[in-house]
């Protein structure tokens, strides 16, 4: 007989990760049992959650070194038993950072009592005072009198009294119409004043209006009041000194908005707030939904889209490219490393909410950008996700996208930027276009957004795995707004319970991928900061190689700014907006280029020269044809026929072996010729450096 086989490693990762998930199965019938709650028996279970979840980060970490070749015998179906047992590792993690998120609370029988609102039809009130929240025994008696307040109305009422007379109290300005959504909400109007009596730690502050109502009422729709009672800021004032309430660590810090960005902000919030409370009212989106922020800032201009990010951008003296440099050795454009230069691919999104019946969904979708928790540093990029009809709430998307598949659907995106920004990352924003069946009108609300910081605060990059981000409601700028507050409302008072809770909240599920040395020489090719999808970023390159040619290499003179004749210059930038234009050009270059020999496919010039004549048989004429509809985001009507005058003419073109015959056929009506098809204005495209702003 032959001698034993070595141990494989994938085995005994497998192996190590079955005796975990049976101790973590364990830890979790602990915490179902009563003494869970017993503060000595908490911090028990809290250690061995913490020991377990670095022996699974640790498994997880042996597992993804593992390579095919380290096995010392085949096995088959190797990367799809890797990935599997790494998605229950996944889940284990999630799990113990669950469950120690919510053993880590301090005084959370206290809390847990506190978040259920309702009981019984009345409205609990639970008066705090900073006093007495640092001293525990006084905690004590302040939740038995919670109790005693349940049964005993006056009670309630003589604490509320009492409440008054503390100094923490407040009066805020309310930003903007809220209609009570529970008994024992309090409805208000945008500009009311009202008085704070209780600030809860779920968001629901008990207040006052002046006619002596009481009610909880939500925080994000509070500024904090330095004026006199009943006196509104003005015009001027809300415009430039608008302020953010963000309740952190028992204290209130208020952060002033004046960038640009805020404006369009303030905007979705105050003009909007009306039409979101109507359907919040109806029922026909949760209260955390808000007006789309990142589609505001599309529509306020080009500065936030793509074709914007590709053009050259200038130094600060305006004489020079300062992300387009030409390297004479190798006689080609010089890569350009950069601070960040990632790839992230979109896996899913669960436990979205259900719009109700009374609005008719267009799409559903995830946009992205750079963000430093102030301003939007990069273009935002847009990617369409899929669902299905037996599974609603769990929105998928595809990654590697690759023939006929359309590039808003590709959930691989590249990521680029030179921002030296410590608090940099990537804002998700989850939105949907929906149209009024009642009304028609169209709109497009955020389901919830979610920040994942690219550095520690050490400036250290974060490591490449895969993130679930739970989704806050509300927009970018406030904090502490739920998405569905309705699910925090339900919840129990146990810690499996609670384990439930978190469970249900919407999150996001992304992956943050290592770069080959590959990978990193074409994202190095791009401009500095451009956020875009995977499947076309070979048509990137080619747009800058020429670029750099034109611009760098060909011009007679450095110091002539005249126009420049080239119809691929001047009309590419306006396909990173039109996706379907972009798809035709991918499908046509394909096929052209399965066509080209090996000792061609490594010359770059020729492959220039094919690109050239493949994007003016492709969709140049199309940019310029009158059948070709107007592009609508999101109206299916619009995208089908655009589809159908692409594809009719792709195959007209293929029959034809050119385009030419549909550009001399009678057949065939054009806008009237305008200079801009053809003439590149690069002093008037190019962007200037933020330096010189």
């Amino acid at each position: 007989m032959s001698g034993r086989r070595g141990r494989s490693p994938l085995q005994g990762a497998q192996r190590r990760g079955r005796e975990l998930r049976q101790q973590v199965d364990a830890l979790l019938a602990d915490s179902k049992e009563r003494g869970a709650l017993d503060p000595a028996k908490r911090k028990y279970l809290f250690q061995r959650c913490m020991e377990l979840k670095k022996s699974v980060d640790e498994n997880t970490s042996v597992l993804q070194n593992l390579k095919k070749t380290d096995e010392p015998a085949p096995v088959g179906n190797y990367n799809q038993r890797k990935e599997e047992e790494e998605k229950q590792l996944l889940k284990l993690s999630q799990q113990l950072q669950k469950l120690a998120a919510v053993l880590s609370q301090d005084n959370v029988t206290k809390g847990y009592t506190v978040t259920k609102r309702h009981q019984d039809g009345k409205c609990q009130n639970s008066p705090q005072t900073e006093q007495e929240n640092e001293e525990e025994e006084d905690e004590d008696e302040e939740s038995s009198g919670e109790e005693d307040a349940e049964e005993e109305e006056d009670e309630e009422e003589d604490d509320d009294d009492e409440l008054e007379d503390q100094p923490t109290i407040k009066e805020c300005i309310t930003v903007g119409d809220f209609v009570a959504q529970q008994e024992g909400d309090l409805t208000f109007k945008k500009g009311e004043v009202l008085l704070i009596l209780d600030k809860k730690p779920d968001g629901w502050w008990m207040a006052k209006n002046s006619k002596g109502e009481r009610g909880l009422v939500p925080k994000t729709y509070l500024m904090a009041c330095n004026k006199g009672v009943g006196q509104e800021p003005s015009e001027e004032e809300s415009e430039e000194d608008i302020e953010v309430v963000d309740e952190t660590a028992d204290k209130t810090e208020i952060k002033k908005r004046t960038d640009s960005h805020w404006s369009a902000v303030r905007k979705a919030i105050t003009e909007q707030n009306n039409t979101i409370d109507v359907l919040a009212t109806m029922g026909a989106v949760p209260a955390g939904f808000r007006p789309s922020t990142l589609s505001q800032l599309l529509e306020e201009g080009n500065q936030f889209q793509a074709s914007y990010f590709i053009q050259p951008e200038l130094t600060p003296s305006q004489l020079a490219f300062k992300d387009l440099v030409w390297n004479p050795e190798k006689d080609t454009i010089q890569p350009r490393p950069t601070r960040v230069s990632l790839i992230l691919t979109l896996w899913s999104c669960k436990m979205i909410p259900l719009p109700g019946v009374s609005i008719q969904v267009l799409s559903r979708h995830v946009r992205l950008c750079l963000f430093d928790g102030n301003r939007v540093l990069s273009n935002i990029h847009t990617v369409r996700a899929t669902w299905q009809p037996k599974n609603p709430k769990t929105w998928t998307f595809s990654p590697r996208v690759t023939g006929i598949l359309p590039s808003l659907l590709d959930g691989d995106c590249f990521i680029r930027s030179n921002s030296s920004s410590p608090d940099i990352g990537i804002l998700f924003e989850l939105g949907i276009t929906y149209i009024r069946n009642s009304t028609g009108e169209r709109g497009e609300l955020s389901c919830g957004w979610a920040f994942l910081k690219l550095f520690d605060s050490s400036g250290i990059p974060v490591s490449s795995k895969t993130y679930e981000l739970l989704l806050n409601g509300g927009t970018p700028y406030e904090r502490g707004v739920e998405v569905d507050p309705s699910i925090s409302r339900r919840a129990s008072s146990g810690v499996f319970h609670q384990m439930i809770t978190l469970k249900k909240q919407p999150q996001l599920l992304v992956k943050l991928r290592s770069l080959s040395t590959r990978s990193k020489g074409i994202l190095n090719l791009l401009p500095e900061t451009l956020i875009g999808s995977m499947c076309y970023i070979h048509l990137l390159i080619f747009y800058r190689q020429i670029l750099s040619d034109v611009l760098l290499k060909d011009r007679i003179s450095m110091q002539s700014a005249d126009l420049i004749s080239n119809p691929i210059l001047a009309t590419f930038p306006k396909l990173m907006e039109q996706p379907d234009l972009m798809d035709a050009l991918r499908s046509a270059w394909a096929e052209k280029e399965s066509t080209l020999k090996r000792s061609e496919k490594r010359d770059q010039e020729f492959l220039k020269s094919v690109f050239f004549l493949v994007y003016h048989d492709c969709v140049f004429p199309l940019l310029q044809s009158t059948f070709l509809p107007e592009h609508k985001w999101a109206d299916e009507e619009s995208e089908a026929s655009r589809w159908k005058v692409i594809a009719d003419f792709l195959k007209r073109n293929q029959e034809k072996d050119s385009a030419l015959y549909s550009l001399l056929s009678s057949e065939s009506v054009h806008k009237a010729f305008d200079i801009s098809e053809i003439a590149y204005d690069f002093l008037g495209q190019a962007r200037k450096s933020s330096a010189s702003v």
